[in-house]
Protein backbone atom coordinates (compact mmCIF):
# COMPACT_ATOMS: atom_id res chain seq x y z
CA UNK A 1 0.00 0.00 0.00
CA UNK A 2 2.89 2.23 1.10
CA UNK A 3 4.50 1.65 -2.20
CA UNK A 4 1.68 2.01 -4.29
CA UNK A 5 0.49 5.38 -3.07
CA UNK A 6 4.60 6.82 -3.41
CA UNK A 7 4.32 5.13 -6.79
CA UNK A 8 0.80 7.29 -7.66
CA UNK A 9 1.82 10.41 -6.38
CA UNK A 10 5.87 10.05 -7.51
CA UNK A 11 4.74 8.99 -11.02
CA UNK A 12 2.55 12.00 -11.35
CA UNK A 13 4.56 14.18 -9.95
CA UNK A 14 7.47 13.35 -12.31
CA UNK A 15 5.04 14.21 -15.00
CA UNK A 16 5.19 17.81 -14.53
CA UNK A 17 8.00 20.04 -15.22
CA UNK A 18 7.83 21.66 -11.46
CA UNK A 19 9.05 17.70 -9.92
CA UNK A 20 6.29 18.96 -6.95
CA UNK A 21 4.96 16.25 -4.67
CA UNK A 22 2.56 17.09 -2.00
CA UNK A 23 0.82 15.95 1.09
CA UNK A 24 2.90 12.73 1.52
CA UNK A 25 2.16 11.09 4.91
CA UNK A 26 5.47 10.39 7.45
CA UNK A 27 4.76 8.42 8.24
CA UNK A 28 1.84 7.25 6.03
CA UNK A 29 0.10 6.11 9.07
CA UNK A 30 -0.91 8.50 11.39
CA UNK A 31 -1.14 5.54 14.12
CA UNK A 32 2.47 4.72 14.32
CA UNK A 33 3.76 8.04 14.28
CA UNK A 34 7.93 6.68 14.47
CA UNK A 35 10.07 9.59 15.69
CA UNK A 36 12.78 7.05 13.62
CA UNK A 37 10.64 7.40 10.59
CA UNK A 38 12.63 8.04 7.40
CA UNK A 39 11.30 8.21 3.88
CA UNK A 40 14.18 7.93 1.19
CA UNK A 41 13.84 7.97 -2.62
CA UNK A 42 16.53 8.25 -5.76
CA UNK A 43 16.26 11.23 -7.84
CA UNK A 44 18.45 10.65 -10.89
CA UNK A 45 19.35 13.89 -13.01
CA UNK A 46 20.54 12.94 -16.61
CA UNK A 47 21.12 15.41 -19.73
CA UNK A 48 18.18 15.17 -21.37
CA UNK A 49 19.09 17.20 -24.30
CA UNK A 50 19.50 20.78 -22.32
CA UNK A 51 22.67 20.29 -21.12
CA UNK A 52 24.44 18.19 -18.42
CA UNK A 53 23.55 18.75 -15.06
CA UNK A 54 25.32 21.11 -12.46
CA UNK A 55 23.29 20.74 -9.28
CA UNK A 56 20.05 19.29 -7.59
CA UNK A 57 17.79 22.00 -5.99
CA UNK A 58 15.69 20.79 -3.37
CA UNK A 59 12.75 22.64 -0.87
CA UNK A 60 10.46 20.81 1.96
CA UNK A 61 7.53 21.76 3.33
CA UNK A 62 5.35 21.16 6.48
CA UNK A 63 2.02 20.55 5.82
CA UNK A 64 0.74 19.15 8.87
CA UNK A 65 -1.08 21.51 11.64
CA UNK A 66 1.59 22.99 13.48
CA UNK A 67 3.49 21.25 16.48
CA UNK A 68 5.92 23.34 18.42
CA UNK A 69 9.38 21.90 18.06
CA UNK A 70 7.93 18.97 15.91
CA UNK A 71 9.72 19.79 12.17
CA UNK A 72 10.72 18.16 8.96
CA UNK A 73 14.10 17.39 7.49
CA UNK A 74 15.21 16.90 3.99
CA UNK A 75 18.72 15.75 2.86
CA UNK A 76 20.65 15.08 -0.31
CA UNK A 77 23.29 12.56 -0.55
CA UNK A 78 25.54 12.25 -3.45
CA UNK A 79 29.51 10.30 -3.37
CA UNK A 80 31.30 12.12 -0.42
CA UNK A 81 29.00 15.35 -0.87
CA UNK A 82 25.82 15.79 1.41
CA UNK A 83 23.58 19.05 2.03
CA UNK A 84 20.20 19.32 4.72
CA UNK A 85 17.69 21.53 4.82
CA UNK A 86 14.52 22.29 7.88
CA UNK A 87 11.16 23.31 7.80
CA UNK A 88 12.15 25.85 10.12
CA UNK A 89 8.49 26.84 11.31
CA UNK A 90 6.50 23.60 11.61
CA UNK A 91 2.74 24.03 9.99
CA UNK A 92 3.24 27.20 8.52
CA UNK A 93 2.17 26.00 5.06
CA UNK A 94 5.66 27.93 3.53
CA UNK A 95 8.74 25.50 2.12
CA UNK A 96 12.24 25.49 3.48
CA UNK A 97 15.03 27.82 2.23
CA UNK A 98 16.46 25.51 -0.87
CA UNK A 99 18.96 23.34 -0.90
CA UNK A 100 21.53 23.08 -3.92
CA UNK A 101 23.98 20.04 -3.56
CA UNK A 102 26.60 20.39 -6.71
CA UNK A 103 27.03 16.63 -7.96
CA UNK A 104 26.62 16.51 -11.72
CA UNK A 105 24.65 13.73 -13.45
CA UNK A 106 23.94 10.43 -11.63
CA UNK A 107 21.97 9.59 -8.57
CA UNK A 108 21.36 11.57 -5.55
CA UNK A 109 19.43 9.54 -2.29
CA UNK A 110 17.38 12.25 -1.13
CA UNK A 111 15.85 11.71 2.60
CA UNK A 112 12.68 12.93 4.14
CA UNK A 113 12.23 12.91 8.51
CA UNK A 114 11.28 14.47 11.43
CA UNK A 115 12.58 15.84 14.59
CA UNK A 116 10.40 13.95 16.64
CA UNK A 117 7.22 11.77 17.40
CA UNK A 118 4.27 12.54 15.69
CA UNK A 119 2.78 11.82 12.20
CA UNK A 120 3.56 15.04 9.45
CA UNK A 121 2.59 15.34 5.95
CA UNK A 122 5.12 17.00 4.11
CA UNK A 123 5.72 18.41 0.37
CA UNK A 124 8.81 18.17 -1.56
CA UNK A 125 10.22 20.56 -4.60
CA UNK A 126 13.12 18.98 -6.44
CA UNK A 127 14.30 19.60 -9.58
CA UNK A 128 18.02 18.84 -12.02
CA UNK A 129 19.87 21.96 -13.13
CA UNK A 130 22.46 22.59 -15.68
CA UNK A 131 25.52 24.65 -14.22
CA UNK A 132 23.57 27.62 -15.99
CA UNK A 133 20.05 26.94 -14.52
CA UNK A 134 18.03 24.96 -16.79
CA UNK A 135 16.32 22.08 -16.22
CA UNK A 136 17.29 19.05 -17.20
CA UNK A 137 15.87 15.24 -16.96
CA UNK A 138 14.78 14.62 -13.53
CA UNK A 139 13.68 11.18 -12.59
CA UNK A 140 12.86 9.79 -9.42
CA UNK A 141 12.83 6.34 -7.59
CA UNK A 142 11.05 5.32 -4.47
CA UNK A 143 13.38 3.43 -2.30
CA UNK A 144 12.01 3.16 1.17
CA UNK A 145 8.27 4.80 2.74
CA UNK A 146 8.21 4.46 6.55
Amino acid sequence: MKRLLWSVLLGWAGLSLAHDVTNIPLPLFPQSPDAQATDMADVICADDGHGPTGFLFVQVRDDSPPVPGLLVNAQVIKGNQAANVTDQVSGDGLYSEPIVLRGGDGVYRMLVNKTGPGGRVFSLIYHCMTAEGVHTGTEIQVRQVQ
